[in-house]
């Protein structure tokens, strides 16, 4: 019965805060304004990240009765939250942030699930026989490496209205399944809190956007998501339950392939901003950013069924 209340929690939270933090982004000039590679034509608010944090945090502070999961989650994502904001802080000026400081925070904060006990521990043998179990050295650079992809995987897709935030509906909500067919409550109340907390947000972002998340937001979300698909899943992955994060968080994992592939075939950094993502693409070819979402929207909702089909071979297995 606690499901519908965190649910609920997390999407009031939200509704209520983004108006405040909307306001007062556009009152001290805390905006994206449009450029050459941009969509939008006008400043957009860019502190929506510190609403979607504040709800989900709080859901999580409220109805997780998993103090490692939690700390886990309201740690490494205060420190996203606060290099994001400064990064959004420099965008809102029309300068950009050294990418260094950033790739150097996201690494530690890779590191803190390890600090409260949440790790990729092993994986089935081929033969599914038995387990090989990781030695802590892998299991920490296993674990940082799944984290640190999410975080900007999730920041990565941000580009369109309603993309990154609706993905993430899509993705808490396979997740949240996951967690209710393994029997893991906390878990499945975490992906409630991201879920909700998006939910609302996206009623502000979806096209025309009101506010965006900025980085604060999406890098928050891919942490997120990436804490709660390891707690629930990835600890000690069989080749099949393996597929159910990595089914579940498909859209993003596939356009960052699509995106490096490119770039590298160009020649180019793999961490340089360009319009060489999916959506782009598909705007190209002739769709409105409403139809660009919705196609995108309705991809990662094909990988949530596939998902389930797993959880549901999985559990007949």
């Amino acid at each position: 019965m606690r499901y519908p209340y965190a649910f609920a929690f997390a999407f009031l939270c939200v509704m209520i805060l983004v108006p405040f933090v909307r306001m007062l982004a556009l009152k001290i000039g805390f905006v994206d304004r449009p450029n050459g590679r941009k969509i939008h034509k006008a400043p957009i608010p860019l502190s929506g990240g510190v609403a979607i944090y504040a709800g989900a945090v709080l859901t999580c502070a409220i109805f997780v009765q998993h103090a490692a999961l939690f700390r886990a989650i309201a740690t490494g994502g205060a420190l996203l939250v606060a290099i994001g904001l400064v990064d959004d802080a420099f965008k809102s000026k029309g300068k950009d942030f050294p990418v260094w400081p950033r790739l150097i925070l996201y690494t530690l904060v890779s590191y803190i699930p390890c600090a409260f006990g949440i790790a990729i521990q092993g994986v089935s043998s081929p033969s599914f026989s038995s387990m090989i179990l990781f030695s802590e050295g892998w299991s920490i650079l296993f674990t940082m490496l799944w984290v640190f992809a999410l975080i900007n995987m999730m920041n990565f897709i941000d580009g369109v209205d309603g993309l990154a935030s609706g993905i993430s509906v899509i993705s808490a909500l396979t997740l949240f399944v996951a967690s209710l067919v393994g029997h893991q409550e906390t878990t499945a109340l975490a992906a409630l809190a991201i879920a909700g907390s998006c939910l609302a947000f996206l009623t502000y972002n979806f096209h025309p956007a009101r506010i965006f998340m900025g980085d604060a937001g999406a890098t928050f979300l891919g942490y997120m998501l990436a804490v709660i698909a390891m707690d629930g899943t990835l600890k000690g992955a069989t080749f099949l339950s393996l597929l159910v994060p990595l089914l579940a968080l498909g859209v993003p994992i596939l356009d960052t392939a699509i995106v490096f592939a490119r770039r590298l075939i160009k020649g180019k950094g793999l961490h340089h901003a360009d319009n060489l993502h999916t959506h782009h693409s598909l705007m190209k070819w002739g769709l409105s950013q409403v139809q660009t979402v919705s196609f995108l929207y309705l991809i990662a909702a094909v990988f949530a069924l596939m998902s389930v089909v797993v959880l549901l071979l999985l559990r007949s297995g």
